[in-house]
Formats: structure tokens, sequence, C-alpha cells
């Protein structure tokens, strides 16, 4: 959830014509990790939970990908990227761990 939060704000700051580009993407990618977390904890299997948080996982990747994106065309507020950007490397992390946990 603050990944989605600080993807929220460090996108306010992007130029306007890119509402519909690179805002709107990294907003829905980055919404994409909570939801699918959410989602697949209702299932009914570790399997399926297992499944839901490896699509999370991508989504995290596609968010750290835009950021990067983000860095090299100089839009938004460098200190609200650097945030996203480490808050995406340890949302990265903390959703290996947790795939890798219930694979025991």
């Amino acid at each position: 959830m603050e990944l989605a939060t600080t993807v929220y704000g460090m996108t306010k700051t992007f130029p306007a014509e890119e509402l519909f580009g690179l805002t709107s993407q990294l907003r829905r990618a980055s919404v994409s990790i909570v939801s699918n977390i959410a989602e697949g904890r209702g299932r009914g299997s570790d399997g399926e939970f297992r499944q839901f948080l490896n699509i999370a996982q991508g989504s995290t990747h596609e968010v750290q990908t835009q950021i990067l994106l983000a860095k090299r065309l100089k839009i938004g507020d460098e200190m609200m990227r650097k945030k996203a950007e480490s808050l995406s490397i340890e949302t990265s992390k903390m959703l290996g761990a947790f795939i890798q946990s219930l694979k025991s």
C-alpha cells in the first residue's frame, strides 16, 4: 500500500501530457501489486496464493522499469522517484521471500 501511495504522489509531479501514458501505467501497476496480494489471499489454497503473489512480483518489476524510464526522461520529483524506487525494491524482496516461504 505504501508503494502505491508513493507512486500516486510521485506521478502527481509528472507533466500533464503523461496522464494517459506513464502516469496511468505506473498507477495501474502499483495498484495491481496490492490487489493481487489481496485477491490471492482470498483464494482457497497456498498454490493459488503463490500464483497471485507471482503476478504481484511481476507488477513490482513493471513499476521498477517505469520508474527507471521516468528517471531517464527526467520527469517527476527526484526525491519521490527515489523513494518509490526504494519501496519497489523492498516490496520485491519481501514478495520473493514470502513466495519462497510458501514453497516450503
